[in-house]
């Protein structure tokens, strides 16, 4: 298993809603195109309506890569600077798991 937690600080209230979009338009291509990807979960964070919160867990290492290099995530990861602040990836190694696969 390969999982990671990625927070996005959005630049504005119109920026929040072009990122929104950008991750609707995303999803799609995700869910039906990455058997790889066990957990793909966007969240909203209370109280602080210019962050989102990405969950994301992979089969192993080479299905996070293939994930990278899908043509809708390469979109999104290209069109998303104009509406951050600020973005923090962590990586994380799991100690143990309830319904994901792989742990």
């Amino acid at each position: 298993m390969f999982a990671l937690v990625v927070r996005f600080d959005l630049k504005d209230e119109d920026a929040a809603a072009g990122f929104d979009r950008l991750a609707a338009e995303t999803l799609p291509g995700i869910q039906q195109d990455e058997p790889g990807t066990l957990v793909y979960a966007t969240h909203l964070v209370e109280g602080e309506p210019l962050a989102r919160v990405f969950y994301e867990v992979y089969r192993d290492r080479a299905a996070f890569d293939a994930h990278e290099r899908q043509p809708h995530t390469l979109r999104f990861l290209s069109e998303r600077e104009q509406y951050l602040s600020g973005v923090r990836v962590e990586f994380l190694d799991p100690l143990g798991s309830k319904g994901v696969s792989g742990s």
